[in-house]
């Protein structure tokens, strides 16, 4: 047995496992089982750049290397996570050198801003690289036309359970560590419903189970393997119930003010992978909905932060990011915006569909003009003050108040000039 020195410098179970042919590949057979269309192309020797699509931990990154032993080519691989355009001329820089062609393998390749994306397309025009993305999301969103033009997409399903239960199997009887132990699996439910079709999840998990173990015989059960992965397994988990709890807390800590908290849980965000897309999205619904007329430029910041990040991509958008949460945790906090639209979508559903008064309908025919529409309509810029006061709302509803502003310097101005306006009419 390995002393837990040696076990702690070993690469985990997932990595250990990685298969490097196609015949010890578990799963996607409609890709690679015999006489399939990616197995073909991969035995022709001919292989076009190429999109797999699909969700995490199916074998994406896996079959990119095993391509690339299996045609005997230079294999480079960087993450749009933490890689920019400088990252991708290096490598078309050093495999120009070698006079070699390569597979340049770009995970979470949605990642990449369009221009990011654009400095792929010269080196693949001219033969210099395949390229093999890979993406989690859609690429007929999220890849450039152009490159999509120029690849083949393959699809690569959610792992089976007779897959995940032949993979956990083959690493009981394969892996030099586990061999160490006598393993039992007598209850695979938890072990499965932990790893959602991903396989480096299920052997993450496996290995965490077997060395908790006191022994050396494992009898590995649901009980066990949630007690054990639950204390253990990764922080942050993107597709999983963390997803949402990361993003709630980092929402509730900029609405609580607190740019300290927003900052941490961003980075668990960073960290852990997720879209800079649906972060910035979040903090755009977030400047209307906690922030709103408190801060209307929270909004405009929030927006631009959306689009910055959907041109500059990872690694700079971490700090646009972190900009805009601190920005936002720091604003004053009102949800006078979001408490009118639903009170109105509430009356809306209460009253149903009640007439527009007749003033101020508009008269696009005669007849309309002659049934009355537009009669009486007061010109408010023709009033003194550009105010007219005159009524908007049907009768059934006059009188409502639906927007009530907060308490803050801004929106009490707004109360100020409305009371102003329409003196005890809506209370303000």
């Amino acid at each position: 047995m390995m002393s837990s020195t040696e076990i702690s410098n070993t690469a985990p179970l997932a990595e250990r496992m990685r298969p490097t042919s196609l015949d010890q590949f578990f799963g996607q057979q409609h890709l690679v089982g015999p006489d399939s269309i990616l197995r073909k192309v991969i035995e022709s020797g001919n292989i076009p750049s190429m999109i797999f699509w699909g969700p995490p931990g199916v074998g994406k990154t896996t079959l990119a290397s095993i391509m690339a032993s299996q045609l005997d080519m230079p294999f480079y691989a960087l993450s749009a996570i933490n890689s920019g355009v400088k990252d991708v001329r290096a490598v078309f820089s050093e495999v120009e050198k070698s006079e070699r062609k390569a597979i340049l393998f770009i995970d979470e390749i949605h990642r990449f801003s369009k221009s990011q994306q654009d400095s792929l397309l010269g080196a693949v025009e001219r033969g210099i690289i395949v390229l093999v993305g890979a993406t989690t999301e859609n690429p007929s969103f999220e890849v450039i036309s152009a490159l999509l033009s120029r690849s083949q997409v393959y699809i690569l399903k959610p792992l089976s359970e007779k897959s995940l239960l032949e993979i956990a199997a083959h690493a009981i009887a394969h892996d030099e560590l586990l061999q160490s132990k006598k393993i039992t699996i007598k209850e695979n439910a938890a072990l499965l419903r932990l790893s959602g079709g991903d396989a480096r999840k299920l052997l993450n998990a496996l290995e965490l189970v077997v060395m908790a173990g006191k022994s050396d015989e494992v009898e590995i059960t649901d009980k066990m393997v949630m007690d054990v992965v639950q204390k253990n397994m990764a922080l942050y988990d993107k597709a999983g119930e963390q997803h949402y709890d990361i993003i709630s807390a980092f929402i509730k800590s900029i609405r609580g003010s607190d740019p300290n908290a927003a900052v941490y849980y961003l980075a668990r965000m960073v960290a852990g992978g997720e879209d800079a897309l649906f972060i910035a999205r979040r903090m755009v619904i977030l400047a209307s909905e906690d922030i709103g007329n408190a801060n209307p430029t929270a909004l405009v910041l929030a927006n631009n932060c959306f689009q910055a990040v959907n041109t500059i991509g990872w690694p700079e958008s971490r700090i646009i990011l972190s900009q805009c949460a601190i920005y936002l945790a720091a604003s004053p906090k009102s949800n006078a915006a979001y408490e009118a639209i639903e009170k109105g979508l509430a009356l809306v559903r209460n009253t149903g569909d009640l007439g527009v008064p007749l003033n101020i309908r508009n008269a696009v025919t005669g007849l309309m003009k002659d049934i009355g529409y537009g009669d009486n309509y007061q010109y408010d810029h023709s009033a003194a003050g550009n105010f007219a006061g005159q009524e908007f709302l049907p009768d059934k509803v006059k009188g409502t108040k639906l927007f009530n502003p907060g308490q803050n310097p801004r929106e009490d101005e707004m109360r100020a000039h409305l009371r102003t306006l329409w003196k005890q009419k809506y209370g303000y």
